[in-house]
Parts: structure tokens; sequence; C-alpha cells
């Protein structure tokens, strides 16, 4: 069944206004469903986290629902899901739990396409700890990261490899399950990023193979909140520094301070969003969402596909990276003008990117590119046409002097 763009589209409220959002890594509009059901939440009683009274129970309820929501999405167990304001916060919570654990001459593998999120809490904790950072360097041309390096980067010394499934600057997809196998060996850990690769594809965490990952429900049409997900005997062995009073169970024991319990809804909407995408899917809500984002993903890709081409006609337009696999993420800059000027350029025609390092901070150091700008983004989502792409093109064209020509 083909994929249904205009009933997919339909379920953004925030697309009738009429911008081109070719930003998804930056996070993604709002599903409709999602927002009646904060706005329901929010509409009812509650109250704090109680088998007393209604209210109570109904919080309960709520936390409960994201929990399963997020296991479904990536294939995890409930009681293994971690809730918490942002990934950001979420892995400094985690940085900090093992951080503590380290000694002087353990060592920590991280790399350099990573968003910051899965680099600068891990360097922080290893500099508190007197510890060793290694880093896995990526093809400054094709943008790979190649797992074979990590056969000299991880010892027996090394505790943890923080690595993403997904670069939120240049899409790269790395070989996860191969770099958490070279680490599994000696007994490391492995902390996967997947902000940016869990809303474009079905995931699953056991073959995935880390330890941990996180996810944030902002960039799969949620709202902002952020879930860390392991087996639930994982975080029963760690001891998070926490209030004396507060529980003492996991999860609960890695979450600060009460939730908001109208989003923790919309975490759970959101999933059931994506367990609508493919509407012949059928079985348990687990399935649908792998059939949906199945759907999605080679919507997205043909989008892509066009986009990349599209790049490539036009002489003024410099990609980076051009790795063999990649989210449907894209860095760029056309020719005598800054990232900051195209980007207020194309949003002054209602066409919305993102321009700068987008927190891929090791990335654009690494290509001499940071203090000069960084780059624009283009990035699509599901809810993103053929027609959005070649706006971008001709936007660009017109920018460039009528260089290059439009996609077919």
């Amino acid at each position: 069944m083909p994929f249904d763009i205009t009933r997919v589209r339909a379920g953004y409220p925030a697309l009738a206004e009429g911008f081109v959002h070719l930003d998804g890594a930056g996070g993604t509009q709002t599903a409709g469903s999602v927002i009646d059901a904060v706005s329901a939440a929010m509409r009812a009683a509650t109250g704090n986290r109680s088998t007393a009274f209604r209210p109570g129970q109904r919080s309960l309820e709520l936390v409960a629902g994201a929990r399963s929501a997020v296991a479904d999405l990536v294939g995890g167990d409930p009681a293994g899901v971690v809730l918490g304001p942002s990934a950001t916060a979420l892995l400094y919570t985690l940085a900090r739990t093992l951080g503590a654990g380290w000694r002087p001459g353990d060592e920590v593998v991280l790399s350099r396409l990573d968003h910051d999120a899965n680099v600068r809490p891990w360097v922080q904790a290893a500099e508190a700890a007197g510890a060793t950072v290694r880093w896995a360097e990526f093809d400054r041309a094709t943008g790979e990261l190649p797992a074979d390096q990590y056969a000299d980067l991880v010892t027996e010394r090394t505790r943890l490899v923080a690595v993403t499934a997904g670069c939120n600057a240049i899409g790269t997809v790395p070989d996860v399950p191969a770099i958490a196998k070279t680490a599994h060996a000696v007994g490391a850990l492995v902390v996967a990023d997947g902000v940016h690769a869990v809303p474009h594809a079905p995931t699953d965490l056991a073959t995935l193979g880390a330890d941990v990952l996180v996810t944030s429900a902002y960039k799969w049409s949620g709202p902002h909140l952020a879930a860390m997900v392991a087996d639930p005997a994982f975080w029963a062995a760690l001891r998070p520094a926490k209030l004396i009073p507060s529980s003492d169970a996991v999860p609960e024991r890695f979450e600060y301070g009460t939730p908001s319990f109208p989003l923790l809804a919309g975490v759970a909407a959101a999933v059931d969003h994506l367990a609508g995408l493919d509407p012949a899917a059928t079985g348990d809500r687990r399935a649908r969402v792998r059939a949906g984002l199945t759907a999605a993903q080679a919507y997205e890709e043909a989008l892509l596909d066009r986009l990349l081409a599209g790049l490539a006609a036009r002489p003024a337009v410099t990609v980076y990276g051009s790795p063999a696999r990649r989210w449907p993420t894209v860095s760029f800059r056309l020719a005598g003008m800054s990232p900051a000027q195209t980007q207020a350029a194309l949003g002054a025609v209602g066409v919305c990117l993102s321009a700068g390092d987008y927190y891929a901070y090791e990335y654009f150091t690494a290509m001499g590119l940071r203090d000069s700008g960084g780059a624009v983004r283009a990035s699509i989502y599901h809810y993103n046409t053929a027609d959005e792409v070649d706006r971008l093109l001709g936007e660009l064209d017109r920018l460039a002097g009528g260089a290059g020509t439009m996609a077919g």
C-alpha cells in the first residue's frame, strides 16, 4: 500500500500554517492526537502518585502508560524505561552514576560523530575520575564511522563505549551491533544515542546490542520528554545520587522530581500515532509500530534520494559526507553565503532549516567548519513531501542566482 502522505499530513495541525518544515532532526511538529492527549490529561484531575485516590491513581497510570509505549517503540521492557526531561539530562544522570565507579587507568571510548549529549557528560565524568578518553574517528570524506577501529580502541581497561545510532549532522548510520560486540568482548558497557535513529525506522534494542538506548519523544511527533531504556537488571545494579525520601525502586530512582503527567500522556499518544502510520497493520502495538515505521522509512528514503540528487546537481552547493547508510539528514553550504545567512534567507520565505553545528560539536570541529558557522541542515520526516524538497531546491537556485536544475 502506498504511503498516504495526505492522510499523514492531516494528522499534524501545525502544517496548516504553510511553513516547510525540513528540520525534523531539530524537532518534529506535534501530532494532533498527542496534543489532544496532553490537553485531556491537563483537564482531568491528577495528583501526586498514589493508590489512595483516583487523581493519584490516574498519575500512576500515565507514568505506566508512557513506559509501556516507549518499550513498544524500541523493543524494551517497561520496567527498564527511565523517563526524563531530555536526552542530555538523562545522559548526565547516567554518566555521573557510572563515573562514580571509575578509577584512574579506566578508559571510555567516544565517537567524534556524536551529538555532544553523548560526548560531554562522558568526558566530564572521565575527567572527574581520572579516567582516559579514547576517540573513534570518522572518515572526513564519507562521514563513515569505521567499526573495525574499535578493535584497537577497546581494551581490557575500557569501561564504556558511547556511540550514536545516527549522526544528527550528516545522517550516518554506524554499525552499532558490531561496535557493541567488540565492547562486550571485554566487558564494557555500550550506550547508544538513538535520538536521531528511532524516528526513522523500527528499532530493536536486542538487535542493536547496546546496554542503554536514549530517545527523545519530540523527535517522533511527541512532547519534549526523553527516555533511557535498558534491562531492569542493569538499573538495579546502579545507585544514583538521589533525595532520601524519593523512591528507591527501579526505574523511579533515576527520575528526579515530579514528572509532567500530561506530557507523559503525550508520549504514549505519540507512539500510538506511529503505530497508525500504516492503516493496514495488525497485531499488538509493537507490531504496528514496526509496520508504521517501516512504511515511513521507505517513504523518507525516496525523498532523501530526491534531495541528494538535487543538491548534487547544483555546483553552488557543497554537501558534507556521503555515508553508504544514512538517515534522511544532509548538511550543506551554499557558495557565497554563510550558513546563518542561508538559513535566514530560506526562513524569510517559510522554509525552515537549522544552521550552525546543531550540537555536533566534534564533527564540525574535526571538519574545520565550526568556527566559520558550521553548515545548513535539511532533515526529512514522514510528513514532508516531494514538493517541499523541490521548493527547497528552487529557493537555493534563487539564492545562488539560478544555478542548477530541479530534481525530476
